[in-house]
């Protein structure tokens, strides 16, 4: 029909699924994000986002 140059709005990226409490390592015990990525993660890219929750997060999972 048309083409619209500007792509629909996309929810933001988060890993957060409500459980908000660090560890004694300091890692949230809902996400694995430790307090400063949490702290910062509103100014992060989406680019840095992903990578967090791609390589990151999959990461100390399988190390906890």
């Amino acid at each position: 029909m048309f083409n619209d140059p500007v792509p629909p709005p996309v929810a933001p990226l988060t890993p957060c699924i409500g459980i908000c409490k660090l560890d004694d390592r300091g890692y949230c015990l809902g996400c694995l994000r430790t307090g400063d990525e949490i702290a910062r993660w509103r100014s992060l890219g989406d680019h840095e986002r992903l990578r967090l929750m791609r390589d990151v997060l999959p990461a100390r999972k399988a190390t906890s």
